[in-house]
């Protein structure tokens, strides 16, 4: 869970007022680490396991994550606070001209970045963009090669390609699965080393900043990834219109905004049939997260072309971050 689940309840991403922060042992370390990289390399999938809970959704689609996430991993020794972003990329609407704004402004707010690359492929034009990104910071930067799982023995021109591209830069470069955990407890140990004396930023039992609303949306959002077609995911923005909680089941009502008929029809599905399996699986993962058994009522609504329209992102919670 979150945290315990009276706390859950009043949990915003300002933090209700009545949860205390309590002092930091002498000589704790704390601070922010940016998770960078081009989409689809990983990053949700890594914070995930880093903080021990499902926070950020994950799929095979590109581009999954659109808000910022913070992922909070206390240990006896360090806090430390990771900043999932967008995968950079470049924009062809205004949803991703806000996304890929957001990564950046993250950059820039961190006290670490840990850029996060596909140990699977060669480097691309996309990690080029990235690394000539970073170097007009000066921020620390470590580089993660992740996906170690699908490499073999004769991928040393893979990782090659990586070095030449970071080689002027002299920074650290560390091999795991974020999938199956594989080198992360050195990857912790790596952040812990660069971070510097500081205090709790969050209580010690909160793995997230974000509330449960908005938690809910991406659980739905990540099965409508997973289960219609390719036209359909990047179209999709989730709002979370009700929750009533009762003493043995929460209610949840939600809408799926969509810019196309079409793309409502494929929702829905014949008889109805993909909305009760999104609906379905949904539910299953929003009981997970608040422990309890939930009614999740879903319908679609159509928003022409809202991903183009700065209005529209603002009501459906896309906003540029400062």
């Amino acid at each position: 869970m979150i945290c315990e689940r009276k706390v859950k309840k009043n949990l915003k991403i300002e933090l209700s007022t009545n949860i205390s922060i309590p002092v930091a042992p002498v000589g704790y370390k704390s601070g922010f680490v940016g998770i960078i990289g081009r989409p689809n390399v990983g990053k949700s999938t890594l914070m995930n396991q880093l903080v021990g809970q499902k926070i950020a959704i994950t799929s095979p689609v590109a581009q999954t994550t659109r808000n910022r996430l913070r992922g909070v991993l206390t240990t006896e020794a360090a806090q430390i606070v990771f900043v999932d972003t967008p995968g950079i990329h470049k924009p062809h609407h205004q949803l991703g001209k806000v996304l890929v704004q957001n990564a950046q402004v993250a950059i820039q707010s961190v006290d670490l970045v840990l850029l996060l690359v596909d140990g699977s492929v060669r480097a691309g034009g996309g990690d080029r963009y990235i690394i000539d990104l970073l170097h007009k910071i000066q921020t620390p930067v470590i580089l993660g090669i992740n996906k170690l799982d699908l490499q073999s023995q004769n991928d040393w021109e893979i990782e090659a390609s990586y070095y030449q591209l970071i080689y002027p830069h002299l920074w650290q470069i560390i091999k795991f699965s974020a999938l199956t955990g594989e080198g992360l407890e050195i990857l912790q140990s790596l952040l812990i080393e660069h971070l510097e004396i500081g205090p709790y930023y969050y209580p010690p039992d909160l793995v997230t900043d974000q509330a449960e609303r908005f938690i809910m949306g991406e659980l739905i959002r990540e099965q409508i990834l997973l289960l219609t077609r390719e036209e359909i995911p990047h179209s999709v923005a989730i709002t979370i219109d009700r929750i009533d909680e009762e003493a043995t089941i929460t209610h949840i009502l939600a809408t799926i905004n969509v810019e196309r008929s079409s793309q409502k029809g494929i929702l829905i599905g014949k008889g109805g049939n993909m909305l009760k399996a999104i609906g379905s699986s949904a539910r299953q993962q929003i009981q997970k997260l608040i422990a309890g058994k939930v009614n999740l009522e879903l319908f679609v609504k159509v928003q022409p072309k809202w991903r183009k329209s700065w209005i529209q992102l603002a009501e459906l919670g896309y906003q540029v971050e400062k």
